[in-house]
């Protein structure tokens, strides 16, 4: 992989985890779940972000702040 690739992914992973940070701060969970979160470029520069190990609850707390709202149905 050349530099230039390598750091377009790390650029991209880091935006990517400083957003996911942000977020679960946003949530108000502490710094201990929301500050394992790291950027990562594969070998091949693909861009990543590492969650981590997070406890039960603040897992709910995530899964329930990413559902979405069904769209409501079409009306004719």
């Amino acid at each position: 992989m050349d530099m230039q690739t390598y750091r377009d992914g790390r650029k991209q992973a880091t935006d990517a985890a400083e957003a996911i940070r942000a977020a679960l701060a946003g949530l108000g969970l502490p710094e201990n779940v929301w500050g394992g979160v790291r950027p990562m470029v594969t070998h091949s520069g693909k861009p990543y972000v590492h969650l981590g190990m997070v406890r039960a609850e603040a897992a709910e707390r995530m899964a329930a702040a990413m559902q979405v709202a069904p769209k409501p149905e079409p009306v004719e």
